[in-house]
């Protein structure tokens, strides 16, 4: 087993931002975790991350409980932009270099041709669309067991988007990789999915293997989650 969540709770204060929730994630595979914002999959990233640390239950890394050395194993992309503006994309390069001895250079220069980024340009000049990429070169030029990715397409335009896709099929390493998607942009991913989990105000609603959901009941992974999250009292779509 790459990683699990066993039942963890997560409180900020009097806020539960996950109650007592179980997941397994498996080497060679590309999960999703779905839901609205704020359903508690950015949170379950952090913690698997080591960034944040459980309330109650355990977080393990190839069966190892998860510390801020065994974090080590997790290549984390925050949803947020924290890069140097006064830096150029080498220099990010370098930085990542000197902080990571699991970061590989020549990958990363790989995946800035691909991505078609100039090493000297400016991080304050870069679109977001550019920042976006740079930021997937700097975690899959990593080599590390887990991948963590949160919202990666987030206010990214439809071919930059596209770009991110086939870099993932193109530079994840499955025989030794784990991949965990956290987004709600579910049409850009469903492909990619071996597996999924539906969050929603913190507590797991359900587990699928996407090939046998499509197989089995015909649903996309996005009629499933529509019928996973509504709210029954209401009727109404959460």
């Amino acid at each position: 087993m790459s990683a699990s969540l066993d039942t963890v709770s997560k409180k900020y204060g009097n806020i539960h931002a996950l109650t007592d929730v179980s997941m397994s994630f498996e080497k060679g595979k590309i999960y999703g975790l779905l839901g609205p914002n704020g359903s508690g999959k950015s949170t379950t990233l952090k913690l698997i991350a080591g960034l944040v640390h459980p309330t109650s239950g355990e977080v393990r890394i190839s069966g190892e409980k998860v510390t801020r050395q065994a974090a080590g194993k997790a290549g984390y992309l925050t949803e947020l932009d924290m890069f140097y503006d006064s830096f150029t994309v080498m220099n990010m390069i370098d930085f990542y270099e000197s902080q990571f001895s699991d970061f590989q250079r020549e990958k990363a220069l790989e995946l800035l041709n691909y991505m078609e980024l100039k090493p000297t340009m400016k991080i304050k000049q870069l679109s977001k669309g550019k920042r976006g990429r740079l930021k997937l070169v700097l975690v899959l030029s990593r080599k590390t067991e887990l991948l963590l990715l949160d919202e990666p397409f987030s206010g990214l335009d439809p071919m930059v988007r596209d770009t991110i896709v086939k870099s993932l099929l193109s530079f994840i390493d499955f025989e030794s990789q784990t991949v965990i998607i956290a987004t709600h942009e579910i049409s850009e991913i469903e492909a990619l999915l071996d597996e999924a989990y539906i969050l929603q105000d913190g507590v797991l609603k359900d587990h699928c293997i996407v090939e046998e959901l499509r197989e089995e009941s015909g649903m996309s992974l996005m009629d499933w989650l529509k019928a996973r999250t509504q709210n029954k009292d209401k009727g109404e779509e959460i």
